[in-house]
């Protein structure tokens, strides 16, 4: 039976390869990057290795199927991966600037970020300042999970201090917002961002 635990250390490579075979709009996306780890070096590892407090998976049967990460402050973790994060990445990973955007691939776009990370607006973080990463293999989909470790996530981040938590989800996914609104997050419309959907809940 699936269960929730903290993440400990020997977790890492788990949240690189559940966040790959997740990352396309919840659908498999091995087969759109040559480097199986730029996704989970964004999204999944730094909070992992950074902030494990608000780190939890899933394990079944001996392996790890699903997690959610994230910070209480996004802000201060900005400036943890910063300090800490990047600069390891950007030796490792040419900045592709000089390639025009159409003629990058799918990896040079994420290398991209590891030289200009995108930073979060302002009229979020202000009233809303932790945020979270969730995914779960398609196996484990549909069956609660979800929602326990949402609350899970939640009683920690509100146990940390924060009063409120955004999210970004990308417009085209549809299924990961209705996933959203049915565990109480709404949408912030007070903030644009083409191709994302901000959502918010207090805490």
């Amino acid at each position: 039976m699936a269960q929730i635990r903290p993440f400990a250390p020997e977790d890492l490579d788990s949240l690189y390869e559940v966040c790959l075979r997740t990352g396309d709009s919840g659908q498999d996306a091995t087969s759109l990057y040559r480097d199986r780890r730029l996704l989970g070096a964004i999204y999944a590892a730094p909070y992992g290795r950074l902030n494990p407090n608000l780190a939890f998976v899933v394990e079944d049967d001996g392996a790890v199927v699903g997690y959610i990460v994230g910070t209480a402050d996004t802000r201060s973790f900005e400036a943890l991966l910063e300090d800490r994060w990047w600069p390891v990445l950007r030796a490792a990973h040419p900045d592709p600037q000089g390639v025009p955007w159409v003629e990058r691939t799918p990896d040079q776009h994420l290398e991209r970020l590891f030289h200009k990370p995108a930073l979060t607006p302002d009229s979020l973080v202000g009233p809303y300042p932790a945020h979270l990463h969730i995914n779960l293999l398609p196996n484990l989909q549909g069956q609660g999970m979800g929602q326990r470790l949402i609350d899970t996530w939640l009683g920690a981040a509100r146990a940390a201090g924060a009063p409120g938590v955004h999210l970004g989800v990308s417009e085209a996914n549809t299924r990961a917002q209705r996933f959203y609104d049915t565990y109480g997050f709404r949408r912030f419309e007070a903030q644009a961002t083409p191709g994302t959907i901000w959502m918010v809940t207090d805490l």
